[in-house]
């Protein structure tokens, strides 16, 4: 989005953006998914059932890989569609469908990253994801300056870009995983990749209400953003340039709750119930320090930070007016990991499910629809809603924490080993 602003201008910045959205549209099968893998990939380490660790690995590679070819089919049919759904203006119309498709092409490598990286994370192993994704992020910026400055080829060399990176991390995840392959009790013969009965249920259980919860936001992220759009491309610009700062800190936020998902379901399955809520207010704590830098720098220098993407002076007026709705989103961002993890790492899937209907639907669209159409307050409505639809987890999760009906799920001592 810093190189699509800055050399693309208005235009360019807007296509990203939304684009952006529409990308995240089909990525949350995988982060449903792989972060239910990984949890219970955590969990058979801590109960020490080596077996089922073989089983997972390869029933993820199948049905991650299979539904990533199958959503790529159903998105280069439906793209238009979904564009038009989504009041993409007339003018980055045809940069948003270039960004979009050349996403889409490169959905196989998003998917395998994130599957790979979950295996590795379920096993321990948190450095080397992040080695990968580093590396990929160095192409990526490299190649965003390659493709859409000297070479000119606008938002399509963005999203070129992009796919390069993941292909590159998901190559390097790929090949340690192969040499790790006896750690991980996966030959990698073509006959262990398929769907074993043994783990298909409880991935299917606690996956699927991840991804509902996963995909609920997405969806009613983009229904609010479809009214927004209707703003024209200075508000499309403004809201993109803020989502991508609440992105830069939910990446804080969704790593911390992944990691700490997964270290909630090892201690609850090798037994160690005491461990659970030292986990929980780590994780409030660590997300809370960058979400308290960024409030700040958002609150003193808001032109500053949104001029790091755009310099056009219709943004920066109109970013100014987005400084409280920030301090409510970063607010979420460090109040929703903590409570995530206890939820998915106790595998809680009803529990799961409610959150991502009343977070994802009722709350966001309803709160949008209520203070920006019902109450008048325009674009601003629009943007409240969707920050205080955030805090929702919270609540629920707090509840479930001092109910300590999460402690049911630990394995009996006698199962321990």
């Amino acid at each position: 989005m810093f190189v699509g602003g800055e050399v693309g201008g208005r235009a360019g910045l807007s296509a990203v953006s939304i684009g952006g959205e529409v990308l995240q549209l089909m990525t949350f099968v995988a982060i449903g998914f792989s972060n239910a893998g990984q949890i219970l990939l955590s969990r058979y380490v801590g109960e020490n059932r080596r077996d089922r660790i073989g089983e997972m690995v390869g029933t993820l590679f199948t049905l991650l890989l299979g539904l990533a070819l199958a959503i790529m089919a159903v998105f280069l049919l439906t793209y238009r569609g979904i564009l038009h759904w989504l009041n993409t203006p007339e003018a980055i119309w045809a940069y948003t469908c270039d960004y979009s498709i050349v996403c889409v092409l490169g959905i196989v490598f998003t998917y395998g990253y994130n599957l790979v990286s979950a295996i590795l994370r379920g096993m321990g192993d948190s450095r080397h994801p992040f080695q990968f994704i580093a590396i990929a992020s160095v192409i990526n910026v490299v190649l965003d300056i390659l493709f859409v400055g000297p070479l000119g080829m606008g938002p399509r060399g963005a999203a070129l870009a992009t796919v390069i990176g993941q292909a590159v991390s998901f190559i390097f995840a790929l090949g340690l995983l192969y040499r790790q392959r006896e750690q991980i009790c996966f030959d990698f013969k073509p006959a262990s990749f398929r769907i074993h009965r043994s783990v298909i249920a409880p991935l299917l259980s606690l996956g699927i209400p991840m991804v509902i919860q996963s995909a609920a936001i997405t969806f009613s992220m983009l229904f609010v953003n479809a009214y927004i759009n209707a703003y024209g491309t200075v508000a499309v610009a403004v809201t993109g340039v803020a989502r991508k700062l609440e992105t830069m800190i939910g990446v804080v936020s969704q790593a911390i709750s992944a990691a700490g998902g997964a270290m909630v379901s090892q201690a609850l399955g090798a037994g160690k119930t005491e461990r659970v809520p030292k986990i929980y207010l780590h994780a409030l704590w660590i997300v809370a320090i960058p979400a308290g830098i960024f409030a700040a720098i958002t609150a003193f220098r808001p032109q500053w930070l949104f001029g790091l993407f755009s310099t056009d002076e219709a943004v920066l007026a109109m970013a100014v007016s987005y400084i409280p709705v920030a301090l409510v989103q970063y607010t979420g961002a460090t109040l929703r990991p903590a409570n995530f993890a206890l939820i998915n790492g106790s595998g809680n899937s009803k529990l799961n499910l409610a959150v991502a209907l009343l977070d994802g639907i009722v709350s966001r669209i309803g709160l949008s629809l209520l203070l920006g159409e019902a109450l008048g307050m325009g674009i601003l409505g629009f943007w409240y809603g969707n920050a205080f639809s955030g805090l929702v987890p919270f609540f629920i999760g707090s509840v479930y924490l001092l109910s300590g009906r999460w402690a049911r799920q630990a394995s009996p001592a006698q199962d321990r080993r």
